[in-house]
């Protein structure tokens, strides 16, 4: 440990579908240097290429601190997408701790950052809604629960992939007759600039749109759902039992359900605080667990990765007091 750290030195990372964020922090919280880059993706450009990633922002984040490539640290605590499936887990805790990036090693899929991020203690059940949609929960007693979110092969639906595609669906349906009238269709067809909804799927099939981009249709599904379409609105409340009903599960799984318990509603769709759909959520989730307390959070999940990392302290520097001022520091710190 470098020796102007003498209560410790952590790394902390959080690596999305999307971004991976990885940060350098003092033992007492203070943040020493940051970096972002590319999405952790190891499912679709290979483990060793994943890991690449990870080790470059490490690498800039030491760097943003005035440290070594070579400094070893006192723990890393990294929630990284595709850590779905135990056996996922353990070859991502074997991936990183084959690096020797620290001594201690806390690694977890990326939905526990969310959870860490926005309860107030940590435990409870968080759900991420943005491109994807996922769920995990912990327990006072250290429990966890989740589920694999391998998407429909799983059971999963939701996020802005699916909600995109579903109203691409509607759209098309409308246009060939086979569904009822609705908004969406012309939604559809302005947001990507095309004459016809044949012609997004079209463009779609020949790899001239990527599917990806589906996500991008979630603000017009809420807009249309404002100017009561009824096909909008039915996808809305549809995206809102999901949602709950994910919450739920976790929570009668942990034995939560009768509990006072934070559920935390994180990612972009939830973030955005639509009030038909944050209602539909809260009414489904206090009909089957009464105490639950839902809120939304927008804090960024490295916050919970670095929090989740002050539990790998040196013993001796790990206090109530001493904790409860380096989670204040973080917060402060990082947003």
């Amino acid at each position: 440990m470098p020796e102007q750290f003498p209560g410790g030195l952590l790394l902390a990372a959080d690596g999305g579908n999307s971004k991976t964020d990885v940060a350098v922090i003092a033992a007492d919280g203070t943040l020493l240097g940051r970096a972002r880059g590319l999405g952790f993706r190891p499912q679709v450009v290979g483990m060793d290429a994943a890991m690449e990633v990870l080790s470059g922002l490490r690498t800039q984040a030491l760097d943003a601190a005035g440290l070594s490539p070579r400094t070893t640290a006192d723990g890393i605590a990294a929630f990284l997408a595709g850590a779905d499936l135990p056996a996922e887990v353990r070859e991502l805790r074997r991936a990183v701790a084959a690096r020797g990036w620290a001594t201690a090693q806390h690694v977890d899929n990326d939905t526990f950052a969310v959870l860490r991020a926005g309860a107030s203690r940590p435990w409870g059940v968080a759900v991420v809604c943005g491109t994807g949609i996922n769920c995990v929960g912990v327990a006072p007693d250290g429990r966890t629960s989740g589920f694999p979110a391998l998407g429909k092969i799983s059971g999963d639906w939701g996020g802005g992939s699916d909600l995109g595609a579903a109203a691409l669906w509607h759209a098309a349906r409308d246009e060939n007759g086979r569904g009822p009238r609705t908004a969406l269709r012309a939604a559809v067809t302005a947001h990507f600039g095309l004459d016809t909804v044949t012609d997004v799927a079209l463009a779609l099939r020949r790899g001239q749109l990527a599917e990806l981009r589906l996500s991008e249709l979630c603000p017009a599904v809420f807009t249309c759902c404002d100017q009561g379409d009824p096909t909008a609105a039915a996808l809305v409340d549809r995206l809102g039992d999901e949602v709950a009903g994910m919450a739920l599960s976790v929570l009668r799984r942990l034995g939560l359900d009768r509990q006072d318990v934070e559920v935390v509603l994180g990612g972009s769709i939830l973030a955005a605080r639509h009030e038909r759909l944050l209602t539909r959520v809260t009414g489904r989730l206090l009909a089957g667990a009464p105490s639950a307390r839902p809120l939304v959070s927008t804090a960024p999940p490295l916050l919970g990765a670095a929090l989740a990392a002050l539990a790998l302290r040196p013993s001796s520097t790990a206090n109530a007091a001493t904790t409860r001022a380096a989670e204040a520091r973080l917060r402060a710190g990082i947003r």
